[in-house]
């Protein structure tokens, strides 16, 4: 029997009802599109949630389909704290089923799409978007931080997008698995949620190198430093095998994201080459994969985070 609600030529509702995904990131990201293209794919979809609106939303009737919000920092009570609350209060429900979709572009592809557009940016109203493009990217950094899938906007077209959200989203044999790579710093501690960590202290480190030590692990030189480790090829080998091995498993056993850590004393070199490596070599395999290296991030975030110091494998 058809559903009148949902025609032949629509999407039908995908099952489970227990899954929200906020979707966030600066505007002119792309977050209306990603919530649009989650909608098509039989998400009930709300874009401009006011976060006082969240818990109301929430506590209603049970959801019988996933739920894509999209968060926008224009809007009245929008905090970064109050965001950040609603995200802790959401993953420790045992009935929800939570991921934090969060599109960036690059400052300069969005300069662009400004100018394109000519709209004024809501953080600048009266001055360059230029400005309103900084004051947002550095409020959102912690936001950031929490993010479960990261996607990268810039150079995309709008139908490039919606393939990126699909990749990720969409049922394939009843369930996708997404992947999400991290490295860090042991001296920051573990992040949040990992469900396999994987120790890099033991690779050579390029911090002893001073002409390595300002670069991090997506430099060719500092990669090439690391490879040249007689014990990478051997260690590399092992992981991505056993990683192409358990996959498939954590699947079929109804696993919808699978988060892998890579920690080093400093989180800049060897972990983000490992991050970086294993990455490509699950993309290539035809996994959905996200990256992300935190330390980076804090460096790139300037006054908002200090910076790794001492050894900075």
């Amino acid at each position: 029997m058809t559903d009148p609600d949902h025609p032949p030529h629509l999407p039908q509702p995908v099952p489970g009802g227990g899954k929200v995904v906020l979707v966030t990131g600066p505007s002119g990201a792309g977050r209306s599109t990603a919530v649009r293209a989650l909608e098509d794919l039989g998400y009930e979809a709300i874009d401009n949630l006011p976060l006082s609106l969240l818990p109301h939303l929430i506590q209603g009737p049970a959801l019988t389909r996933p739920l894509a919000l999209g968060i926008d920092t224009r809007n009245r009570d929008f905090g970064v704290d109050a965001l950040i609350e609603a995200i802790d209060r959401l993953s420790a429900r045992a009935d929800i089923a939570l991921q934090v979709l969060y599109l960036d572009c690059p400052e300069d592809e969005l300069v662009r799409r400004y100018s394109e557009t000519r709209r004024r940016h809501p953080m600048a109203p009266h001055d360059s978007p230029l400005l309103g493009i900084q004051r947002e990217r550095e409020l959102l950094v912690p936001i950031r931080s929490r993010a479960d899938i990261l996607i990268d906007t810039g150079g995309l077209t709008i139908h490039d997008l919606r393939a990126e959200v699909e990749r990720w989203f969409a049922p394939r044999d009843g369930q996708l698995l997404g992947i999400t790579l991290q490295s860090f710093s042991y001296k920051r501690g573990l992040p949040r949620g990992l469900d396999m960590v994987f120790d890099c202290r033991f690779l050579r480190n390029p911090h002893w190198d001073p002409a390595l030590r300002g670069q991090d692990g997506r430099d060719a030189a500092v990669v090439a430093h690391i490879v040249a480790d007689p014990l990478f090829e051997g260690f590399f080998a092992r992981l991505a095998g056993m990683t192409r091995f358990l996959l498939p498993a954590f699947k079929a056993e109804g696993k919808s994201h699978l988060s892998i850590g890579f920690g080093c004393t400093g989180g800049q070199h060897r972990s983000v080459a490992v991050t970086e490596h294993l990455a490509k070599s699950l993309a290539d395999a035809g996994w959905a994969v996200s990256k992300r290296h935190r330390e980076l991030e804090r460096k790139a975030g300037g006054g908002l985070a200090e910076t790794a110091k001492g050894r900075d494998g």
